[in-house]
């Protein structure tokens, strides 16, 4: 699958999710009102964050699409890694205001029982709506994000996924309230911004690491050491390092080759590594192949003759 069918793909996710997002923004805040139900509100509050990151999500990855150019020679796909950067941000700002709300609003409610609201039908409904479409949302987000290994659609399939926890959450919380159990709306947003906060701070760490990383995984490492010990004239492999940008990676290879063959010799190898290694590894951009003489080569010494 090309860059640009990727692309489509990606863009197609965002562009579901923002215009599901703004929607649910709207129902839930306003059924959240006037429904008197904090927990829907703090949901509706988590619908508009997700808007408002949706569509930086969607600025980014149009500028990663962007081809190499001069300055950028491998291209800007590193863009992904920043916007799920600026995910993770937002949900995690978002996560603890929503907790300091809903704890203040349960210790009033501790004090002041009385001051309590009954939630309304309406706010019951719309959190099951939610969950049908969150669940939808997940599934469709997950499978496109596995097809184009997209960074920034992994975090918004991950997001997803702990929506259908939190509004799950809320409408537990909105029957308890229903049923007498005035407490039961607040806590059920308490619950919703710790699950708020815990996705964010687990999109940031992967966001992060993966635009500090350097060395590959372990699977990547072996799967480029099996095919280079493959390769005829390969006669050690001193060292592999790999950098990923976006979906795409950057492989930095050390190999030993006879010392006494040519220089045309070694780099018939050299062009052998890049060759087989583009060949066999999927997203791998760009291999650079440095080559010494191995271990096994010891030069002759002819002072003597």
């Amino acid at each position: 699958m090309d860059a640009e069918t990727n692309d489509r793909k990606n863009l197609w996710v965002v562009n579901l999710s923002l215009a599901s997002n703004v929607l649910l923004a709207v129902s839930k805040t306003a059924v959240g009102i006037l429904g008197h139900s904090s927990a829907l509100l703090a949901d509706g509050i988590n619908s508009i964050a997700d808007v408002v990151y949706l569509a930086i999500v969607r600025v980014f990855m149009r500028m990663a699409g962007k081809p190499p150019d001069r300055e950028h020679p491998y291209g800007h796909r590193q863009l992904e890694s920043v916007a799920a950067v600026v995910v993770g941000a937002f949900v995690v700002a978002t996560g603890f205001a929503i907790f300091w709300e809903a704890i203040q609003r349960v210790c009033i409610l501790a004090a002041h029982p009385g001051e309590g609201r009954i939630a309304t039908p309406a706010a019951l409904w719309v959190a099951f709506l939610t969950i049908v479409l969150k669940v939808c949302l997940t599934v469709f987000a997950f499978r496109v994000g596995k097809e184009t290994k997209s960074l920034a659609v992994w975090a918004l399939a991950r997001d997803h996924r702990n929506d259908i926890l939190s509004i799950s959450a809320a409408a537990l919380g909105i029957f308890l309230n229903r049923a007498g159990y005035i407490w039961g709306d607040p806590a059920a947003a308490a619950f919703v911004a710790i699950v708020i906060f815990w996705t964010g701070v687990t999109i940031l760490r992967e966001s992060s690491a993966d635009l500090m990383r350097v060395l590959p995984s372990e699977p990547i490492r072996e799967r480029i050491r099996e095919l280079l010990a493959s390769i005829p004239g390969v006669q050690t492999i001193e060292d592999i390092r790999v950098h990923r940008i976006g979906m795409y990676m950057l492989a930095h290879v050390t190999i030993g080759v006879d010392g006494g063959q040519t220089v045309a010799e070694g780099d018939r190898i050299a062009n052998e590594v890049e060759r087989t290694l583009h060949k066999n590894i999927e997203y791998l951009r760009h291999v650079s192949v440095h080559y010494h003489p191995g271990k096994r080569y010891t030069p002759v010494d002819n002072r003597n003759h």
